[in-house]
């Protein structure tokens, strides 16, 4: 049974969604307190989590800062927060997804095994015996979901390492950021495509010795990103 863990302080909100999920067979975990849901996550073997953004103690924000180096799992924000500021940020710190309060329920449900599916996909397609990719001293391990440079092992978030692998998949070829947008969160997902500019960012931190001046992912004015083979 996939277990989820909710943390939302609108107790009527979390208990609904368990309700829902229970129903459809998921094993459901609720927290009403960011620092108390923060231990659940290091605590537990989850396979999905549903995260309010204004919470007590810790927000989701930071519980999203905290957790997404260190936990592989589909997130999905739920959040009352509407503004595109948020959804970019929300993002661009790692959530698969971005739902706004009010919502369905059931489209919700849809979502979580929506993401779940999808998340088992790549970790299936990640686990066949394809050999590693390096590229120039950056090696990415694509079964462990592992990436080196000259030696030393780097960090990525779930969809940073995604976006690295498929451009690298793909090199020398330019993606304008709808392309990336649609082939690594989906093309039924919601959010902005400004996010793929804050992961590339991101990535570009953690795997470029100058990450002004970038020798992986190169931006092509206009166009989009290329990853230069």
């Amino acid at each position: 049974m996939k277990k989820i863990l909710i943390i939302e302080d609108d107790k009527s909100i979390a208990e609904l969604l368990r309700d829902y999920l229970e129903i459809n067979n998921f094993s459901v975990y609720i927290c009403s307190d960011g620092n108390e849901g923060l231990d659940s996550i290091k605590n537990k073997e989850l396979d999905l989590l549903i995260l309010d953004l204004m919470l007590p103690g810790i927000d989701g924000f930071e519980i999203l800062r905290k957790i997404r180096n260190e936990k592989d799992i589909p997130i999905l924000i739920v959040s009352a927060k509407k503004e595109e500021f948020d959804k970019i940020r929300g993002l661009g710190l790692g959530a698969d997804d971005y739902i706004t309060k009010p919502f369905s329920p059931g489209e919700l449900v849809a979502r979580v095994k929506a993401h779940i599916a999808k998340y088992e996909r790549l970790k299936s397609k990640y686990s066949n015996n394809i050999p590693t990719l390096v590229v120039r001293g950056l090696e990415i391990q694509k079964d462990s979901r592992r990436v080196l440079v000259h030696g030393r092992e780097v960090s990525l978030a779930h969809k940073e390492f995604d976006i690295l692998l498929f451009l690298a998949q793909n090199p020398n070829r330019v993606f304008s950021k709808d392309e990336l947008f649609d082939r690594v969160w989906g093309f039924e997902a919601i959010g902005d495509v400004a996010t793929v500019t804050v992961h590339v960012g991101r990535i570009r931190e953690k795997i470029e010795s100058e990450p002004s001046n970038p020798q992986y992912i190169e931006t092509v004015w206009g166009a989009g990103y290329r990853f230069k083979g």
